[in-house]
């Protein structure tokens, strides 16, 4: 991939043009970043494969043993996940190919903004919607590792841009169509070290995972954005050129104020509907 210069962006005089630039610029590293994961995380397969123990792979990339572990689980995730496209006659679900695979059956779910708090406190958000709707829901982690934090995943969780944050990253389908792209985020300072970090799905739930570390709900914030996808979001939701997404962002803070989760929501817009609920007891617009 090419690399543009940063003083070519400093030098746009228009400064939305200016943060325009850097935004697509941005989301052009992020695809990159997570095809350079995907390929890190076959190299350490291979090396496995090879004979090459843990511990002496963690002093070469140093990192620790466990890092290395999770990497590799989720290398094999990897794989189960290009024969399930094998299996669905799809193209290779990876960023750099996912344009070229051709969407699934017409399908259309629903996402309530905002989230119904009986619906927010179940195992799973999407499940329980889908399922409500008469769909069959399915979801499948897509990795788990720290990466550099966007500019409004930054903002949620009050850190400085780029600092490295924790992400939870699935594939949530409706009846084998991928319709969202679900990562939850969380600081290091607060969850680094914990079972957050676990490279599966948290038992029984992300919720009660993290009521466990002593945690309790305080309030949340919601922001809608509908924009156009990046590679990596394309690829994954096998979207038709210029197709749109609708991104959810949910900001939860603890009842002391800290910034405990921020959920970013990438839906495919054309498979969504989004019913706006009143508050209990309101009966106005």
């Amino acid at each position: 991939m090419h690399e543009k210069p940063l003083d070519d962006f400093a030098a746009i005089a228009d400064p939305v043009e200016r943060a325009q630039s850097i935004s697509h610029a941005m989301a052009d590293r992020q695809e990159l970043v997570a095809e350079l994961a995907r390929l890190r995380r076959a190299a350490i397969i291979e090396a496995r494969a090879a004979g090459v123990r843990q511990d002496a792979m963690a002093r070469r990339l140093g990192v620790t043993p466990g890092r290395v572990s999770q990497m590799a689980s989720a290398g094999a995730r990897d794989a189960t996940e290009g024969l399930w496209a094998e299996s669905q006659n799809v193209a290779d679900p990876s960023p750099r190919r996912g344009r070229e695979a051709r969407r699934g059956p017409r399908v259309v779910v629903r996402r309530a903004l905002p989230t119904e708090p009986a619906v927010r406190a179940s195992a799973s958000l999407f499940m329980t919607e889908a399922a409500a709707q008469g769909v069959r829901p399915g979801r499948r982690m897509l990795g788990v590792g720290r990466e550099p934090a966007a500019d409004h995943v930054a903002t949620a969780l009050r850190v400085e841009p780029g600092s490295e944050v924790l992400a939870r990253r699935k594939l949530l389908l409706a009846d084998d169509v991928p319709v969202r792209i679900a990562t939850s985020y969380f600081r290091l300072d607060v969850f680094a070290g914990t079972p957050i970090c676990d490279p599966d799905f948290v038992r029984p739930t992300l919720q009660a995972g993290i009521e466990a570390l002593g945690h309790r709900f305080g309030h949340a914030e919601e922001y809608l954005v509908a924009r156009s996808p990046t590679g990596f979001e394309a690829g994954t939701l096998l979207l038709d050129p210029g197709e749109w997404i609708v991104q959810v962002l949910r900001a939860s803070y603890g009842d002391d104020g800290t910034p405990v989760h921020t959920l970013e929501t990438i839906c495919a817009a054309s498979r969504h509907v989004f019913p706006i609920t009143q508050v209990t007891g309101a009966d106005e617009f």
